[in-house]
């Protein structure tokens, strides 16, 4: 995608992609509470005809490209690299008056009870992730887009949001939050999506670590403050720039922090490592029943 067109994707799509919401729509101005960091007050605004933003709180401003360099810290040729695969979705309309509407999709959540619905299952179990772990900490929910339904897992964040997966779908139902798991322990640990919360459980059931759970490194700045405290922390990010660079965010934050990515170095994240160890233990199961059918 060349990069003149890659600055006409919309901020305020890619803000909704990302799960930021705005709290009100003045003409062409969207204001949002910055997705950059902690406040409570939208200051936060997207001009909506340049496709400009701009942060009151700390003066900074842009195009979608800067945006995206501040939301996850990467160069600009990372972040033209992400937006490569940036879908678009058009979200202003005009009537024939020339009058301009705008449209927001906004995914709402119907209802939520125990996961049992067998497409989910069989998503669940191509990543790896038990069934009784998975319903520990999430739920089946029932949500509304655009007039039609669907049904996900989800997983609640601390702001009374979801993050939403199925074969089909990865977003997120605003509010977007970070996730906490507070288990009174003075060890913390920071992952970067759900995904990887639930691989880390699998693996390690007994755990009593207090966990983090990001789900989106944009929210990275808001656990500065968080952290704080613990005795140990240690953090699961993805292996790729985006979660390297993070990673010396944390370090920032909390220089004695442990890279906990070390231990699936060879894979993009735990759930793929998970996924790959899985597969080794079926072959490994499956191994002597073929050796006892050949012989003779």
């Amino acid at each position: 995608m060349e990069i003149q067109n890659i600055k006409q994707i919309s901020i305020t799509d890619y803000l909704q992609q990302q799960g930021y919401s705005p709290a009100r729509v003045q003409g062409i101005h969207f204001w949002y509470c910055s997705p950059l960091r902690n406040e409570s007050t939208p200051s936060f605004k997207v001009n909506t005809e340049r496709n400009q933003w701009y942060d009151f709180g700390t003066g900074e401003h842009g195009d979608i490209i800067d945006l995206v360099c501040a939301l996850f810290l990467c160069s600009i040729s990372e972040a033209i690299g992400l937006l490569s695969g940036t879908k678009q979705v058009a979200h202003q309309e005009f009537s024939f008056g020339g009058e301009r509407k705008i449209s927001v999709r906004k995914l709402k959540i119907l209802s939520e009870q125990p996961l049992s619905n067998p497409n989910l299952l069989r998503y669940l179990a191509v990543r790896a992730i038990p069934l009784s772990v998975a319903k520990a900490y999430c739920s089946e929910v029932l949500f509304s887009n655009m007039k039609r339904t669907y049904y996900a897992i989800g997983f609640a964040n601390d702001a009374g949001g979801w993050e939403v997966r199925s074969p089909y779908f990865k977003g997120c139902i605003a509010p977007k939050a970070i996730t906490t798991i507070s288990k009174g322990t003075d060890v913390l640990q920071i992952f970067e999506g759900f995904m990887d919360f639930l691989s880390w459980q699998t693996l390690n059931s007994s755990s009593t670590c207090d966990t983090i759970v990001l789900n989106s490194l944009a929210l990275l700045p808001r656990i500065q403050e968080k952290i704080k405290g613990y005795k140990q922390v240690e953090s699961f990010l993805d292996n790729d720039e985006a979660g390297r660079k993070s990673f010396e965010v944390l370090k920032h934050f909390c220089p004695s922090i442990i890279d906990g990515s070390v231990r699936y170095q060879t894979h993009k994240d735990l759930n793929e490592w998970l996924v790959a160890q899985s597969k080794v233990k079926e072959k490994q199961m499956l191994l002597p029943t073929i050796k006892r059918g050949i012989r003779r």
